[in-house]
Formats: C-alpha cells, sequence, structure tokens
C-alpha cells in the first residue's frame, strides 16, 4: 500500500489535511494521520512511531508549527536529525508552519470569507499586514479577530481546508508544504 503518513504536531493539522488532501492526492496514495499532543510529544516519539510502522512502502512527513522558535532552519534541521535517527531518512519530509498554521489560511481570506461566510473579508489580502502572514507574530490570534472569535483550531482547521487555494504563494511555509506533499506522492507512485 502506498501510504503518506503525516505525524502532526496537533489535531487541527489533521482536520486541514483530511479535507484538503482529496483534492492533492492522487488515489492510489492512501493519507495516515498521527496527531500528537503538541510539539514536545510530537519531537519526544517521533523516532519510536518512524521506527515502528511497518509499512516499506510508506513517506513519512512531520508538519509542525514554529511557533516562537527564533530560527525556522534551525528547527528544521533538529527535526531532520530526529528523523535521520529513524533509519528511514529517505522516506521522511519535514515542514514548518511559519509561525503558525494560521498563517496558510491568512494567505488566503478568499478561503476565509468562503469558510465563514464574512462578507467583504478577502478585499483585505492587499493591506501589508496580510500580504505576508508568514511574519505575523500570532497568527491565531490575528484570525480570531478577523472571524469574530468564530474560528476554532480543529473546526475552523476543517472548514478551511476545504477552500484553500493549492496554487496560493502568499505563504512560503504553505507553498513548501504543498510541494513537500507533491514531491512524495511523486516518489509514492513511482513504486512498483
Amino acid at each position: 500500500m502506498k501510504e503518506l503518513v503525516f505525524l502532526l504536531e496537533e489535531r487541527s493539522a489533521q482536520a486541514l489535511l483530511e479535507t484538503m488532501l482529496p483534492r492533492l492526492l492522487n488515489s492510489e496514495v492512501q493519507p495516515r494521520y498521527i496527531p500528537f499532543e503538541g510539539k514536545q510529544d510530537l519531537e519526544k516519539q517521533l523516532i519510536r512511531r518512524i521506527r515502528a510502522y511497518q509499512n516499506p512502502r510508506a513517506r513519512f512527513m512531520v508538519l509542525r508549527d514554529q511557533d516562537n522558535h527564533p530560527d525556522c532552519v534551525a528547527l528544521k534541521r533538529a527535526l531532520m536529525t530526529l528523523c535521520e535517527n529513524t533509519g528511514k531518512l529517505p522516506a521522511c519530509l519535514v515542514r514548518i508552519a511559519c509561525r503558525e498554521l494560521e498563517s496558510f489560511y491568512l494567505a488566503d481570506l478568499v478561503a476565509v470569507e468562503k469558510a465563514f461566510g464574512i462578507a467583504k473579508l478577502a478585499a483585505q489580502q492587499s493591506g501589508k499586514k496580510f500580504r505576508t502572514p508568514d511574519h505575523l507574530g500570532s497568527p491565531s490570534h490575528e484570525l480570531g479577530k478577523l472571524t469574530r472569535g468564530r474560528y476554532q483550531k480543529i473546526s475552523g482547521s476543517r472548514m478551511l481546508g476545504v477552500h484553500l487555494d493549492l496554487s496560493n504563494q502568499r505563504s512560503p511555509s504553505f507553498r513548501n508544504l504543498i510541494r513537500g506533499i507533491r514531491r512524495m506522492e511523486t516518489e509514492l507512485m513511482t513504486l512498483a
């Protein structure tokens, strides 16, 4: 079986992927989700969970928020070191949401407008704040304000995954996530 296994910091990332991936993945590739209870739990269990995975045809993608970590590159390198320690490195890829998963949503205010039925929200996309949402200090706070408190992490992520523009370029971390998923899918599709 061709599996793309997502090791996720939290359940909101799973909710996003569950509604977004059907528009992205070939039906021959089966996504699997392993959500953790935060970044520390993810980092503590990552090696064991990947090592224990029995499908030799599986590919693994680790998705974690940058949060307050000062250096995105160093964070990614640390997670890649954990992946190296699994002995399955060529089959692993790490992606960081800069700063938070909500940056992906703020990069696509058309999707936020559709998901929450808030008229004229998309017009704010050209404002300085939302042109480069990966640089915002607290994207989840900004999204809460924009949606007047309607956004909740899990249900909101599920609603937004259906509407996100997969070719959106405003969030480099979202663009890298999509590229990574497509790369892993291509690897899986070339397996006999």
